[in-house]
Parts: structure tokens; C-alpha cells; sequence
């Protein structure tokens, strides 16, 4: 492993509830599928408004080398994003208004 490239692709964690991200998802299979180990975490279920311990739905443990977060619910986001910052993970949450270390936020 060089860089957190394994095997000359990086590695991808795509976290989506109830198939948020799938466009997006479809185009870094179509035009990146040589680049990327894709890992995508589906959240498929419906949850109530707040969330006070979202450890149910989010992995207890990432590895990767960039997260892309396309989650709808504020609670997961801001936790998930918690998570990659400990772990100096960077997070992709577009159009999200999260502030975190390594969290980049371009507006949608």
C-alpha cells in the first residue's frame, strides 16, 4: 500500500439512505472502475427526526481513503463525519452545512 492506494485504486466508502447517492454511485462505476474499490453502506430504513446514538447505522469502524456522504439525515452526517475526522479521514458531503475537520462541503 502506497499513499492509501492498494493495488493502484483508492478506496471508497459511498454511505446513501434509501438510494440518495445511486447517480453518482452509476458514474464512479461507469467512469472510474478501474480507479476506485468501491464500498457503499445503504441505510434503507425510516427514521425518526432526531437520532441521539446513530451506532445502529454507521459502521463502528472506517477504513478507507475518502468517504463520500450522501445521507439525508443531519444526525448521521454530523456522526459520520465525527468518525473520519478521527480516524483523518476525508469527507465529500455536498451541499451539507457541517463543520469538521477534513469535511469538505461544496454547495450542490
Amino acid at each position: 500500500m502506497k499513499n492509501g492506494v492498494v493495488n493502484g485504486r483508492q478506496r471508497l466508502m459511498v454511505f446513501q439512505q434509501n438510494g440518495s447517492g445511486e447517480p453518482k454511485i452509476a458514474g464512479l462505476r461507469k467512469y472510474g472502475g478501474e480507479l476506485f474499490e468501491l464500498e457503499v453502506v445503504n441505510i434503507d430504513v425510516a427514521l425518526p427526526t432526531i437520532l441521539d446514538n446513530t451506532s445502529d447505522y454507521l459502521p463502528e469502524d472506517i477504513s478507507c481513503d475518502l468517504v463520500l456522504d450522501f445521507l439525508r439525515h443531519n444526525d448521521l452526517s454530523a456522526d459520520l463525519a465525527a468518525l473520519c475526522a478521527q480516524k483523518d479521514i476525508p469527507v465529500i458531503a455536498s451541499g451539507k452545512k457541517i463543520s469538521c475537520k477534513g469535511l469538505v462541503t461544496p454547495p450542490t
